[in-house]
């Protein structure tokens, strides 16, 4: 086996899994039979890359690989012969067919996006299904259980089954009662991407690149683009402009206040600045708040009585545990560590998010109850999944130590 030939695998499992998916679905109609013939397609590269190394065009081989698994089911299956017939055409469009939404991966997530499901369903299972996170990532991100996504991915794929609902791409009029669906997708992959869930690194650059990517996309489709879109792309190219500046040599978390501002991306920061106007959804509201952090030039000088009065608007618009999370500390930040302590002890439906108790630590050292803070320290060590986020938590407790 070629030397550091499956990083380079996992690599391209995480660059195409999505696309790849979204291409057989388009083929096929058949979500269930997408996801195992890109299963099976990712398999048998494991395997024979391993032996053979990596193709030249990996993306053709896989594509290839995974049209005559899913032909192959299709024809044992003794389906329709329409699906056997539309997956044996060529699947590009005719020459001069011009496509609403020019973008495989963007055109399935609309798809996905379903009115007929709930929300959560549509964004959970687009997800899963097109976007490769798993169930533990998208489990994160509605704090719940994964085996609660679990039997919710399952219920959803059941519904499509049972209520027979068309999965097609929807027209330009239809596009507006799913929007908001599509940008939390695509916000929940940049937060993969932004702080993954578990592995080495705190950053996954694949996936908070292709959430900015999606993100420009749907501005240059819908015209005039709006503000919730424009608000979503500013709030994930000023978090992104941080990336830089957010780890150590060592790959170590560094704090906001600690980061040096010198190592932010102006570049994304001016891009997003002028988004930002006139924001009041919430995805508008989130980027105003990352924008009162990147017009200071030092940690001492962020305006955070704005912040607070932002969050307070935040809570009114789209009221979460996380939101008030958020809101304790720069609450603290203005009235001081109780202030901000009092709120957190109110979410208790957070009692299993590490970052709650990172949170009521940080300010319980504040405060002087050293005792407090190892305690919280500890509860966090102990729900953490990322080895960065982890090494950063002991760090912390051993400092109290």
């Amino acid at each position: 086996m070629a030397k550091g030939i499956d990083p380079l695998i996992s690599d391209i499992y995480r660059a195409e899994w999505g696309r790849l998916v979204a291409r057989i679905i388009r083929l096929t109609g058949d979500f269930d039979l997408a996801e195992e013939a890109t299963q099976q397609a990712f398999e048998a590269a494991v395997s024979r890359w391993r032996e053979r190394g990596i193709p030249e065009h990996p993306r053709g081989w896989l594509t290839q690989t995974a049209r005559h698994i899913a032909l192959d089911k299709i024809r044992r299956g003794k389906v329709l012969r329409a699906k056997v017939e539309r997956l044996d055409a060529e699947d590009t469009a005719a020459p001069g067919e011009a496509l609403e939404i020019p973008d495989d991966r963007l055109r399935l997530i609309f798809t996905c996006c379903h009115p007929a499901l709930a929300l959560e369903a549509q964004v959970a299972l687009t997800l899963r299904t097109l976007l490769g996170l798993e169930t533990d990532e998208i489990a994160r991100a509605f704090l719940v259980q994964p085996t609660t996504m679990a039997q919710r991915l399952v219920r959803a794929k059941r519904k499509i089954t049972d209520a027979g609902i068309p999965y097609v791409v929807p027209e330009t009029g239809q596009m507006p009662e799913r929007l908001h669906a599509v940008l939390t997708v695509i916000y929940v992959v940049f937060t993969e991407g932004y702080a993954a869930t578990r592995g080495e690194s705190l950053l996954r650059t694949d996936l908070s690149s292709e959430a900015i990517r999606l993100a420009r996309l749907i501005l240059e489709l819908l015209d005039p683009a709006p503000p919730e879109a424009k608000g979503l792309l500013a709030l994930m190219l000023l978090h992104d402009s941080r990336r830089a500046a957010r780890l150590d040599a060592a790959g170590d978390v560094v704090l906001l206040e600690d980061q040096d501002r010198r190592l932010w991306d102006q570049r994304a920061i001016a891009e997003a600045l002028p988004l930002v106007a006139g924001a009041v959804g919430p995805f508008g509201l989130q980027a105003a708040i990352a924008a009162e952090h990147a017009r200071a030039e030092k940690a001492g000088d962020t305006n955070w009585p704005a912040i607070v009065a932002l969050y307070d608007r935040l809570r009114q618009v789209a009221p979460s545990p996380v939101v008030e999370l958020n809101r304790a500390v720069a609450v603290a930040m203005v009235e001081g560590p109780g202030a901000g302590l009092e709120i957190i002890e109110t979410l208790e439906e957070l009692e299993g998010y590490h970052l709650l108790h990172s949170a009521r630590a940080e300010l319980l050292r504040r405060l002087g109850d050293s005792a407090g803070a190892k305690r919280s320290y500890a509860r966090a060590l102990e729900l953490v999944g990322n080895d960065s986020e982890r090494r950063f938590l002991e760090r912390r407790l051993a400092e109290l130590s």
